[in-house]
């Protein structure tokens, strides 16, 4: 059992991966190839540049900042490219998003974290 005065220490994270991917998920139109992608088990290059209604050049430029974080493989079965997600790519950002998630909201907390310690709420002015 927890004392009330002490959170659980978040999972270990690994801080660059985290931002590197959610760099990537960071505009709308790579969420949109994203959302497009999840609707299929893989899906060729230009059915993507039709779905997001953008140019084949700008489509492309999101696609290798997808692939460059990970996100996103591609693989040729020439002469096209076929994408698909890669979800373990995803996972420390889902860990991030659950470790949120999981933390009581700061009105439910016992305490207040200060330089000197844990600080029971009731004294905090």
């Amino acid at each position: 059992m927890l004392d009330q005065n002490t959170i659980p220490a978040p999972p270990a994270m690994d801080s660059d991966r985290i931002a590197a991917v959610a760099k990537a998920l960071a505009h709308p139109a790579r969420v949109r190839i994203i959302a497009f992608l999840l609707s299929k088990p893989g899906c060729i290059g230009g059915a993507i540049v039709d779905e997001v209604g953008l140019a084949q050049s700008t489509v492309s430029e999101h696609l290798r900042v997808l692939k460059e974080a990970g996100v996103v493989t591609g693989t040729i079965d020439y002469p096209r490219v076929c994408y698909a997600i890669d979800p373990a790519a995803l996972a420390p950002l889902r860990d991030l998003i659950e470790a949120i998630t999981a933390r009581p909201a700061d009105g439910d907390a016992p305490c207040c974290y200060t330089p000197q310690g844990c600080v029971p709420k009731e004294t905090v002015k």
